[in-house]
């Protein structure tokens, strides 16, 4: 009997699409790259997916977590000395995509550390500060967190209310701040205020007198993730706590621009977590005494999730390659984010639908990414206000001015 074409694969045919990397996004990728993001990849599996449904439940992250990820060397991976490794922008991406995928929570207390705390002592602090926070806070250490928005104040930055007033040589700090990741056991806060001659960045340590900082409880979301809040009530510091190079809200938005670009590729792993669970689910659960996979529908909510997933991956790789070669722009990393965290909120909700009500329970990671995913996409800039930053990027015209 004949075998034809289309029943046997000829000799030398390449395999079929690998459904965890069905464009091969890998091969595009050197060695190192590989590397890093399989080393991720591992810890993840090996000391966040075991634990992290607990953690959620629980809203709670282990402070020795801290250590194991210093350890690892992703805390501030991408910044150069002070015992940060100095990788790639594109290393750094695939760490926050292989972190993201075991939960947001994780890649954000990451992102927060070394994007935020850590980029602003490295870009804008004193040699004294850097040497004083920096490596400390690379091995996990020390802990910082990063207070900019306030209970009044998230997507318009430049209207808020923190002052640093002057006191002989020293400043008084006096305001709130809002929804700060890492807040309550942080050893160090960067904080921002208004002051007589614009905004300036403080390094204000745990146990100041006047500040403190309550835990934000009863979260939905992110509950893998300490959220606090800032409240500094007369705290004085000397001016040796001043960042010295920040001397305006560039500081800060260059911060944020920082942990952005992160988002970009964190996204494009909770998507590949709940795409990837939603399809192992498909091929097990059998009704009509059959696998769900063999129906059209689902097969149809499988393709465009692989579909969504290999967009925002290869979106992600594209914007760290920009960066790497120093041609990024803000607008493009908002376009990245708006993209990538609304494509990761679709396949979430897809997921779910095709796990039905075991979508719905820790068992599982697509409720808790779903959950994440909440955050995420108002976070750092709302959607809202990153797709008014591409329309004044194609316009010319800024529409919330």
């Amino acid at each position: 009997m004949t075998t034809s074409a289309s029943s046997a694969p000829a000799a030398g045919r390449p395999e079929g699409p690998r459904p965890d990397d069905f464009l091969d996004v890998g091969a595009l990728l050197d060695d190192e790259e590989r590397l890093i993001r399989d080393t991720v990849r591992q810890f993840v599996a090996n000391e966040v997916l075991p634990y992290v449904g607990d953690w959620f439940e629980e809203a709670r992250v282990p402070r020795e977590l801290f250590g194991a990820l210093g350890r690892l060397g992703v805390l501030g991976m991408h910044l150069e000395g002070y015992g940060c490794a100095g990788s790639s922008a594109t290393a750094y991406g695939l760490a926050c995509m292989e972190l993201e995928a075991g939960d947001s929570g994780i890649r954000s207390l990451v992102s927060v550390q070394g994007s935020l705390a850590m980029y602003a002592i490295h870009r804008w602090g004193s040699e004294e500060q850097k040497q004083a926070w920096l490596p400390r806070m690379a091995a996990g250490e020390a802990v910082g967190c990063f207070g900019l928005t306030e209970p009044d104040s998230g997507s318009d930055p430049g209207s808020m209310r923190m002052r640093a007033e002057r006191d002989g040589g020293d400043w008084i700090l006096n305001g709130t701040k809002m929804w700060i990741t890492n807040g309550s056991i942080a050893d160090v806060a960067v904080v921002w205020a208004r002051t007589d001659d614009g905004v300036r960045g403080f390094l204000v340590p745990k146990g100041a007198p006047g500040f403190t900082a309550p835990e934000i409880h009863k979260k939905l979301s992110l509950r893998a993730s300490v959220t606090s809040e800032l409240v500094l009530d007369d705290v004085r510091l000397p001016d040796s706590a001043r960042l010295p190079e920040a001397t305006s809200l560039r500081g800060p938005l260059a911060c944020l621009n920082e942990a952005r670009y992160g988002i970009v590729w964190g996204a494009a792993g909770a998507a590949r977590a709940c795409f990837q669970s939603a399809l192992d689910y498909s091929r097990t659960r059998i009704q009509f005494g059959k696998p769900i996979a063999s129906f059209q529908l689902q097969q149809a909510k499988l393709a465009q999730m692989a579909l969504e997933v290999n967009r925002a991956t290869l979106l992600a790789l594209h914007l760290g390659r920009m960066k790497d070669a120093g041609t990024l722009r803000p607008e493009h990393v908002s376009m990245g984010k708006l993209a990538n965290v609304n494509a990761a909120l679709e396949v979430a909700r897809t997921a779910r639908q095709v796990l039905g009500a075991n979508g719905v329970t820790l068992e599982y990671p697509v409720i808790r990414h779903m959950n994440n995913l909440e955050s995420v996409v108002t976070y750092e800039g709302t959607a809202d206000v990153h797709a008014l930053v591409i329309g004044a990027a194609l316009t010319g015209i800024q529409a919330f001015r």
